[in-house]
């Protein structure tokens, strides 16, 4: 089984950059998007129809704005909206599907970088988002949560740790946040894999940061531990360009 998980940062730019033509390439059997930026009558729905993927839109009330999905070859047996926290569910970040006894989640998790009053929310959601998940766990035992965490772990993840580490997505606190939830039974499956510096999905718009590979490594799929076995690939693919993120991919058995 692979799933990619892939911030479009507006899934109508990224289809106008040939996102179709990748996706159609890409063989993946589950796509989870963030940053979709489109209301469902703005999406054309039956592309991806015509691609044949049963897909799946949750994005925000605010037109033009956050939002996720999840495509998936394969039917789900039941498909979950939001997390029935209102403050979170009107901005269109989590949506969950389930296929047999795994759950498959895109996430995009907030970013606080436009000031205090966002940096507060983002450590207020992943207070709430790590209590909603580890109930979840509880119903849903084998978990893979893909999306765009908005966070760098570890000095490793981002091309300069020292200047980035009084900026938002690489503060003290949320790398604490990250450690202490992988330390409840959470593996992120890329570093599981693959140790090797300069591998990011991210790149700032500005002084060429991805040219020059500058970036930072914020898009995850975080598996609970019991699916650790079945862990077969990991891929980050800067290459693919429709977006300021990247694909990234987990094969599993």
């Amino acid at each position: 089984m692979k799933i990619i998980s892939y911030n479009v940062n507006g899934i109508r730019a990224a289809i106008n950059k040939g996102f179709l033509e990748w996706l159609a390439a890409s063989k993946a059997d589950i796509v989870c998007l963030q940053e979709i930026k489109a209301m469902h009558e703005q999406i054309p729905l039956l592309d991806f129809d015509a691609l044949g993927y049963h897909h799946f839109w949750y994005p925000a009330q605010k037109k033009g704005y956050s939002g996720v999905a999840i495509l998936s070859k394969q039917m789900p047996d039941n498909v979950v909206y939001g997390m029935g926290m209102e403050e979170y569910d009107r901005e269109g970040r989590f949506l969950r599907a389930d296929f047999g006894d795994l759950s498959v989640a895109s996430i995009y998790h907030p970013s606080g970088s436009s000031g205090d009053e966002r940096q507060a929310f983002k450590m207020q959601w992943l207070a709430d988002f790590e209590q909603y998940i580890e109930k979840l766990r509880q119903e849903r035992p084998k978990l893979v949560l893909s999306g765009d965490y908005n966070i760098c772990h570890q000095a490793i993840d981002i091309h300069d740790p020292v200047r980035n580490a009084t900026v938002s997505g690489f503060l003290p606190e949320e790398r604490e946040w990250m450690s202490g939830f992988f330390a409840k039974g959470y593996v992120d499956s890329f570093r599981e894999l693959n140790k090797q510096p300069h591998q990011y999905s991210w790149w700032s718009y500005r002084a060429n940061a991805r040219a020059n590979n500058k970036g930072w490594r914020i898009d995850y799929h975080v598996l609970t531990q019991n699916l650790k076995p079945k862990l077969k690939a990991v891929d980050i693919l800067p290459e693919i360009k429709h977006s300021d993120h990247c694909p990234v991919v987990v094969e599993m058995s």
